[in-house]
Order: structure tokens, then C-alpha cells, then sequence
């Protein structure tokens, strides 16, 4: 033990010695040799930083480490500074590794790795002191939102070192803030995000989650559920029938109506005309017995809340009533059981050709009674242009002349 103790004492003897002839020795500066290695460290507040001196070809010189004060941490395997968080992890000809537990904001700075060699040969290690923000805070300026209203939420990460970064998700989509560096007088530094956004009756629910990024920490977040409210939707449901609207049938109709707040009040309207007055209503559902078509028209669902007002309208028409050789009027299938329509466009082609063949055959017919009673005339006056007086013209003319074999007359 006495041996040892003795040990140490002459080493730290040397050292101030040695530490003396380095300061009068004036040509004698330090020089940043290749040979001679060390690595930046960055460590989280209240963590262990480890400095790692390293020789790549040593000569036996000794190697010494320096904090940024230029105090002895450690000269080879001693530790002159009274510190009790400096510990020596390794000791050799090729490095000395020594760690720092416990670190704080005091401990940043530039280290020393140093080798006595002529003239002496330093390294740098930067300590870099990460400090976390605390908890980020998320607030929204409405607590309870209308749709296609704009809002804003502001996310903000304190007293961190060095700046956060402030990133925002809405669902699942990342949408762009502006943030805020605010530097404070102990040099900690304090972001603010600002996010402005309008909101419709799909985000109702959805998180919007603010996301800090920093060395210090990861998935560091908060987030904020959004309670939007919208006016109503509104539909008109087919309860019966499924088919065509017959006379004589029953109708009946169910409104569904969606909002929030539920809507608060559900009317049912004949638009331009007054519901029949034997139809029943009640709540949403709109019920008529024995249909005609005297109730044909447009019959429409309004719903409202306190954000707005919706409606959905049904037409009906009433068709007449279906043949007894069609389909049961209980057929589901819509448009089964209508009365056959007859193809109109073969029936015009069949009256067109008719009335085409009538008109030619008047045509034949007109010419031809028309060329047979000119030759009649012609004849019947033949007589009359060869007699001398008028009494020989009748006589001709009533067929009392030489040539009457030859002039016969023909009629159909």
C-alpha cells in the first residue's frame, strides 16, 4: 500500500513538473497530429458521456486528457481533478477511455486529448449537452366546430437544447404548421407550431396529433380529437312497394336523417301541392292508402338541426292497374308486372306503305279515266264535223253514216 501510494505521488510530481517545463519552454506548441484520434460525443442530460483518446503509433509517450479549462482529468492511469464523475474505463499504451456520468449543461465544451511527444500532439473532443423539451402541449381554439368553419391549434415543445422540430398529423395525413423559435435567457430554446385548417362533417373524430422531433427523445407527441358538428343527411327509403306504384296500392316511405346534433325535427312536404289529407305521418314515416293518380307529384323529407337544414324528395306515379295476366303486384323486382307496350314504330311503317300503295293507285286510276274520256268524246263528235247542216250531224251522230262498222266504241 505504502509503495503504491508513493506511486501515485511521484506521477503526480511528474506531471506538475512536466506540466512546468511545458510552460517555459516557449517554441514548444501543441500541433493536431493524425496520430492522435478522438470522436465528438452528444449525450443526453443526466447521462454518461464516454472520451476516448486514442494512439495510432505511440512511442511510449504519455497520453493525458484535459477538460476545456485545460485541467488534468487524467494523466495516463492518474486522476489529479478531484471529480468523482470522471471514472477510467481503459488504460493503455493505445488509449486512454475514460467516461463522465452524470453530465449537465456545465460539462459542454471542448476536450483535450494530449501525447507528450516534441512538440506535443493534441486532439479535440466536442461534448455536446442534449436537453429534451418537456411534454408538448397541444391546444385548440374551439372545443366544438361547425363544419366548413376554420379553426387553429397551436402545439409548443419548452426548453430544449438544441431547437425541436414540431411536426402535425391529421388522420393520417401530415399537413404543414408554422412554427416559432423562441431562444430564452438560459439558452434553452421554445417552439411553438401554429395549424390552421377548415373542417368538414369527415373529420368529426379524427386526431390531430402533434409530433416533436429531437435528438433527446423519439415518438415524443400529443394529441387532440376533433368534435365537428354538421347538418343533417337525409334519405327516402322505399318501404312498400318494390315494384311499380299502382292504383290501388298502399305507399309507404321512411325517412332517415343523419346529423349531429340528431336532428331535432323531421317534416314531410308535398312540394307545390298539400299532402293528401288521409296520409299518415309519423316521426319519418309517411304512409298513403289506396293510391290514384291524383297524388302524383314530388314528396320531399326535410330535416334540420341547429347547424343547418337537408331534404331528400321521392317522385311518384301512379300507374294504372296492372292486367290480370301480368306478374302478382307482390314481385320485388321493379319494373316487372308494367303493361307491354306495343312496338309504335312497326305500326308506322305498316300505315306509311298502305297509305303510299293508296296514293298510287289513285294516280293510275286518274290517268287512266282521263285518257279513255277524251277518246269517247273524239268519237262522238266525228259525225258531227263531216256533216254539211245540223240535221245531218245528228243524224251522224246517232250512228247513221257509211262508216259504221269501223268506228265501234269499247267501254270497261
Amino acid at each position: 500500500m505504502a509503495n503504491a501510494g508513493c506511486g501515485s505521488l511521484a506521477t503526480i510530481l511528474f506531471l506538475f513538473m512536466f506540466q512546468a517545463a511545458l510552460q517555459k519552454g516557449a517554441t514548444q506548441y501543441p500541433v493536431v497530429s493524425q496520430n492522435l484520434v478522438t470522436d465528438n460525443v452528444s449525450v443526453v442530460e443526466g447521462e454518461m458521456a464516454i472520451i476516448s483518446c486514442r494512439v495510432k503509433n505511440n512511442d511510449d509517450s504519455v497520453i493525458q486528457l484535459l477538460n476545456p479549462n485545460r485541467q488534468t482529468i487524467y494523466f495516463r492511469d492518474v486522476r489529479p481533478l478531484k471529480d468523482a464523475r470522471f471514472q477510467l474505463v481503459n488504460f493503455s499504451d493505445n488509449e486512454l477511455r475514460v467516461s463522465l456520468s452524470n453530465v449537465s449543461l456545465s460539462d459542454e465544451g471542448r476536450y483535450v486529448c494530449q501525447l507528450y511527444t516534441d512538440p506535443p500532439q493534441e486532439a479535440y473532443a466536442d461534448i455536446t449537452v442534449l436537453i429534451p423539451p418537456g411534454n408538448p402541449i397541444i391546444e385548440a381554439r374551439d372545443e366544438v366546430l361547425s363544419e366548413g368553419n376554420e379553426t387553429e391549434m397551436t402545439c409548443t415543445a419548452m426548453s430544449s437544447k438544441p431547437a425541436a422540430t414540431i411536426r402535425w398529423m391529421k388522420g393520417d395525413k401530415e399537413v404543414p404548421g408554422k412554427p416559432k423559435v423562441e431562444l430564452s435567457y438560459d439558452k434553452m430554446y421554445t417552439v411553438t407550431s401554429r395549424l390552421t385548417f377548415t373542417v368538414s362533417k369527415e373529420d368529426d373524430g379524427l386526431p390531430v396529433v402533434c409530433i416533436v422531433d429531437h435528438p433527446a427523445v423519439k415518438d415524443f407527441q400529443a394529441q387532440k380529437y376533433l368534435e365537428v358538428q354538421y347538418k343533417p343527411e337525409v334519405k327516402i327509403v322505399v318501404e312498400f312497394p318494390q315494384g311499380l306504384t299502382r292504383e290501388g296500392e298502399n305507399l309507404e316511405l321512411t325517412c332517415q336523417a343523419k346529423g349531429k346534433p340528431q336532428p331535432q325535427r323531421v317534416n314531410w312536404v308535398k312540394v307545390d301541392d298539400d299532402v293528401p289529407s288521409h296520409a299518415v305521418i309519423t316521426g319519418g314515416d309517411l304512409y298513403i292508402e289506396n293510391l290514384n293518380k291524383s297524388y302524383n307529384g314530388t314528396y320531399r323529407c326535410v330535416a334540420s338541426n341547429s347547424v343547418g337544414e337537408s331534404y331528400d324528395d321521392y317522385i311518384l306515379y301512379v300507374y294504372d292497374t296492372a292486367p290480370s295476366t301480368e306478374p302478382a303486384a307482390h314481385d320485388s323486382r321493379a319494373g316487372e308486372g308494367a303493361p307491354r307496350t306495343v312496338d309504335h314504330a312497326v305500326i308506322g311503317g305498316v300505315v306509311a306503305v298502305v297509305v303510299f300503295a293508296m296514293l298510287c293507285l289513285l294516280i293510275v286510276l286518274g290517268r287512266y279515266f282521263a285518257r279513255h274520256k277524251g277518246t269517247y268524246f273524239t268519237h262522238e263528235a266525228k259525225g258531227a264535223d263531216d256533216a254539211a247542216d245540223a240535221d245531218t250531224a245528228i243524224i251522224n251522230a246517232e250512228g247513221g253514216h257509211t262508216n259504221s262498222d269501223e268506228k265501234k266504241e269499247y267501254y270497261i
